[in-house]
């Protein structure tokens, strides 16, 4: 397997566990969606919440360029080190949603 292919499946792997989790309340349904070939990443909140309508992107993850781009992040304890744990070096991952400046204050990679 080669990297591209085993970041996929790293990627695929804990977003599934994610989307297994159940909600405590309300008739809420987590979603993996996956884009192979443009390499998009999306875990998406879809139901209700008594009367309130649930429908969003929970997390949201790019490979450009042999590295993981993460574009939103609204897991809790955040999906990084859930990635680096599986295997995913910290250089291999960039945390887009930090402006550009702050990213060499992360630990992880630049771009």
């Amino acid at each position: 397997m080669d990297r591209l292919d085993e970041y996929r499946q790293i990627i695929l792997d804990v977003l599934e566990d994610h989307a297994r989790i159940p909600y405590s309340h309300g008739e809420i349904k987590s979603t993996v969606i996956v884009d192979r070939l443009q390499n998009n990443f999306l875990l998406m909140d879809v139901g209700w919440d008594g009367a309130k309508r649930i429908h969003g992107c929970v997390v949201h993850l790019e490979i450009i360029d042999g590295k993981i781009w993460i574009q939103r992040d609204g897991i809790e304890e955040g999906i990084t080190p859930e990635l680096v744990a599986a295997g995913i070096p910290k250089d291999r991952i960039v945390l887009a949603f930090h402006p550009p400046h702050v990213r060499q204050y992360t630990g992880y990679a630049l771009a």
